[in-house]
């Protein structure tokens, strides 16, 4: 599959020249433990991701089983959400069970958004909401408005479908498929909520089935996570999310070069 193709399959393009290649690869399981271990940062990460208060001590209690007093119901639910969604996710690469396909992704998306998003575990369309097409917020430069819903979700199946065979088929290594899917699922929005969420669970569990450890965001990187997804939704040009997800990745000292340094500052 041409890179062209790759590029209208997906609705964006990016430097593919500036991928990290050599990215260090180890067993599924030091992956997943590794995940395991620092399940309280990743969920703290994902949440303040999302403007959730919870402090990092915050996230810790609730993971130790005690309700922390002082928030909101919503911002409890959305970070118990998160763990369970990642307990989730480690089960299925452990199990090798993880596959970077719908099924997987409405599965953890029913956990990640319960409560919060219409249809949780459903396409845009395929459950009992059928006309209502949200759209994101970028600030000052308006909406980014993604495909419409319509009923029944044939049309976003579509999407998927083309998306996610140019991911397989057209992209060579582990990583570049993980990245670029992340940002397929960000851009066209299959859920009615909870889809950068989702599109990160399934980017990381690609990497860890495959022994390449997860990415997790940095809370104090949140403002520029932020800033480098609307330049992504304004332009459909991926190549500095690229660069920064890599920068954020445990190895990012070793696979990330100058260039892709660069494109950070």
């Amino acid at each position: 599959m041409g890179g062209q193709r790759v590029f209208d399959d997906l609705g964006f393009r990016w430097d593919r020249s500036l991928v990290p290649i050599d990215v260090p690869v180890h067993s599924v399981e030091r992956a997943a433990f590794r995940l395991h271990k620092s399940l309280p940062e990743y969920v703290w990460d994902a949440a303040v991701l999302e403007g959730n208060p919870f402090t990092f001590p915050d996230v810790q209690t609730l993971l130790d089983g005690v309700t922390v007093g002082g928030h909101r119901l919503g911002d409890e639910r959305q970070v118990l959400n998160l763990v369970a969604s990642a307990r989730e996710l480690l089960r299925l690469v452990k199990e090798e069970r993880f596959t970077l396909d719908k099924a997987t992704s409405d599965a953890l998306h029913a956990i990640i958004a319960q409560d919060e998003a219409f249809d949780a575990g459903h396409f845009r369309g395929e459950g009992e909401e059928k006309r209502l097409t949200p759209g994101v917020s970028l600030g000052p430069h308006g909406r980014y408005l993604p495909e419409s819903t319509e009923p029944g979700g044939e049309n976003l199946r579509r999407i998927h479908s083309r998306g996610l065979a140019a991911i397989t088929e057209g992209l060579d290594t582990t990583y570049e498929q993980a990245l670029i899917y992340f940002l397929f699922g960000a851009l066209q929005q299959f859920y009615f909520d909870g889809n950068k969420r989702t599109s990160r669970y399934l980017m990381n569990g690609h990497l860890m089935s495959h022994g390449i450890d997860a990415i997790s965001v940095p809370a104090a990187r949140a403002h520029d996570f932020n800033t480098f997804m609307v330049e992504f939704f304004r332009f459909r040009e991926g190549t500095r999310m690229v660069a920064f997800l890599s920068d954020c990745h445990p190895d990012a000292a070793e696979i990330t070069t100058p260039a892709v340094r660069a494109l950070l500052h």
